[in-house]
């Protein structure tokens, strides 16, 4: 009876039928990342010989689990194609090699991609907190932190052939389609209806604004989805959230609250005032204050409907990982911020 073979032994052939002239291909450092709660990541060195020299290349495998956080709005070959896109833009991103759809090798659809070298300090730690403020007192960050966002939203979206993930129509309805988004994964939830999540969502639908104009836009851009080497942005990775959509939302995201804990610097390394001034500055775009305002509200929205549908996930059985089942103390500490934003 032949022996199942392990994840590496599956990727070592899976990668062999990808090069077909390479020669002794084997993996060293393989690695099972912690974190990636909507997809597992496995990061690897591929080494081989090929025309008679020894190539060596730091890899990094993105798969499908099957339940898993926001797993209805990160299609795997979406996020693939995405990178695929962007190779050839100004935005720093990870090259991607391979996309299989077949589960049958791994138990889902999997894409394989370069790893790019460099540190993800977590900000939500002590230790992360402290590397980035060094960083940010040595100057070389807080720029590439800003110019990098410049170029994500400076990009011909259309010529990059972006447009296949989706366009809003002009005025509200980019505002609209985010509250649709996150309210049907609410929905699907099955939760209990919440008094504030209701009010907030109907204030959200009153207030909707017209986007100044549609850019790409990450979602999520702060730092812990970027790889960092030699103070400066190397990789903008986590292209779960993207969207065409006004880039105000990616600017209220930097500003918010939500991801600094505790720091002075937006995003724990760059100064308000700095990122306000140079963003402007690179992209000739006008920073609306009270637009980033509501946005930052429909963030607490969406954390809202992260942490409900996380919890659900865990308490269905349909995900055994125990940080989900910790986010549902997440969701009245939101909705409190929420309430307190809409001045109850």
């Amino acid at each position: 009876m032949k022996a199942k073979q392990s994840t590496p032994e599956i990727i070592r052939d899976f990668l062999q039928t990808k090069l077909p002239n390479a020669r002794d291909i084997s993996l060293s450092e393989f690695t099972h990342l912690a974190g990636g709660w909507s997809h597992e990541i496995y990061v690897f060195k591929a080494r081989w010989r090929e025309n008679g020299e020894t190539i060596e290349s730091g890899m990094c495998l993105r798969k499908d689990p099957g339940a898993a956080l926001l797993r209805e709005f990160s299609d795997l070959k979406s996020q693939y194609r995405v990178l695929e896109a962007l190779e050839a833009t100004e935005v720093p991103t990870p090259r991607v090699y391979w996309y299989e759809d077949d589960p049958a090798l791994l138990g889902g659809p999997f894409f394989i991609m370069e790893k790019i070298e460099g540190e993800v300090p977590n900000p939500w730690s002590r230790a992360g907190k402290e590397k980035y403020a060094e960083a940010a007192r040595r100057g070389k960050l807080p720029l590439s932190f800003v110019e990098t966002l410049a170029r994500l939203h400076s990009l011909d979206w259309r010529a990059a052939g972006l447009d296949f993930i989706g366009v809003p129509g002009e005025g509200k309805d980019f505002a609209l389609r985010e509250i649709a988004k996150w309210e049907s994964l609410i929905a699907e939830s099955g939760h209990k209806p919440e008094p504030v999540l209701t009010e907030l969502l109907m204030w959200l639908k009153a207030n909707a604004p017209a986007a100044q104009r549609l850019a790409f836009v990450h979602g999520a851009y702060r730092t812990g989805n970027l790889i960092i080497r030699d103070d400066a942005i190397a990789a903008v990775i986590d292209w779960e959230l993207q969207v065409i959509g006004d880039p105000m939302y990616d600017v209220a995201y930097v500003l918010s609250d939500l991801n600094r804990e505790g720091s002075a610097l937006l995003s724990c390394v760059v100064e308000r005032e700095y990122f306000l001034e140079h963003y402007q500055r690179l992209t000739g775009l006008r920073v609306d204050l009270d637009v980033c305002r509501y946005y930052e509200i429909l963030y607490m929205m969406r954390s809202t409907a992260f942490w409900i549908s996380a919890s659900s996930l865990f308490a269905d059985g349909r995900n055994k990982d125990l940080r989900l089942a910790r986010t549902t103390y997440s969701v009245p500490v939101v909705l409190d911020m929420a309430a307190k934003a809409l001045g109850f």
